[in-house]
């Protein structure tokens, strides 16, 4: 079985590939660029998870040209579906040569993904003190929990302001959280739920550094600029009102956590919560 062939593709003998352990069924895929896809599956009955956290997934990989034995590639993904949904939304950049990407880029609708349904994370209301605005700071596919955290009723009623940044180095690779955000306007589930119009709590700032779009720049220099507050209409973070959570590359990370702790902010976690929170397990 080469990297670029459907783990169910039906021209293979049925003993060459194993039944998925944990399998899900795919339900939905959309691909956005030839960088960027999501996808839909089936979500276990008894799987429980707090929005935000995240799983590891995967398909078989091939077989050891030694011994014939196929083992599991997994590897960790948020969960961009909210808690309440009945399926399990995942976003995914694709890697060519990436040994699980290569092939989870090419599921169908009715293929099998494995789930290991064991949800951790930081990115996660519990891991926060109370406060006034909350900030979502994300890079390329780092958008995946925000966009779980984003449909989640709690988000709205701890916090009177959500402010998401999603820097991505071209305009396309914006489209799936642009088009995430523009639809919890016509969401009549969460606006009976949350209340009427509760996506006006929400401030988009949505960025890129390669490709020309209304807002050029990385979003740690327009910050440090002033330029990123005073386009959004609001001050810098301080401990007081802002509480924040980042997820994007290992650099994006840490130049964020430096800027937070001469803000004066605290990084929290699950045991010991306080004024923002990093996600460390990160694909990108």
């Amino acid at each position: 079985m080469t990297e670029m062939t459907p783990v169910t593709d039906t021209s293979l003998a049925t003993k060459a590939v194993p039944a998925l352990p944990d399998a899900q069924k795919v339900t939905e895929v959309k691909h956005y660029t030839d960088r960027l896809f999501s996808f839909k599956m089936t979500r276990p009955v008894s799987m429980r998870f707090r929005s935000g956290e995240f799983v590891m997934i995967g398909l078989m990989g091939d077989p050891n040209p030694e011994t014939g034995k196929v083992k599991p590639l997994l590897r960790a993904y948020s969960i961009a579906s909210p808690s309440w949904d009945e399926e399990l939304e995942f976003y995914s950049i694709k890697v060519q040569d990436g040994p699980l990407t290569s092939k989870l880029q090419h599921i169908k609708v009715g293929d099998e993904v494995i789930l290991r349904p064991k949800p951790v994370g930081t990115l996660v209301h519990d891991a926060l003190i109370p406060g006034k605005r909350i900030w979502f700071f994300a890079t390329g596919t780092g958008f995946a929990p925000f966009a779980s955290l984003l449909r989640e009723p709690q988000t709205y009623e701890d916090y009177d302001e959500i402010i998401i940044t999603h820097t991505c180095r071209e305009v396309g690779e914006l489209t799936y959280g642009r088009d995430l955000i523009e639809a919890l306007k016509d969401d009549e589930l969460l606006n009976e739920v949350i209340g009427e119009g509760f996506w006006k709590k929400i401030k988009y700032y949505p960025t890129t550094t390669r490709e020309e779009s209304p807002k050029m720049g990385r979003i740690t220099d327009l910050m440090r600029s002033g330029e990123a507050f005073e386009d959004l209409g609001v001050p810098p973070l301080n401990p007081e009102s802002d509480r924040a959570m980042i997820c994007g590359n290992l650099a994006f990370n840490l130049e964020l956590k430096e800027m937070f702790e001469d803000y004066g902010l605290v990084e929290g976690a699950n045991s010991n919560p306080q004024h923002y929170v990093v996600e460390k397990a990160f694909l990108d």
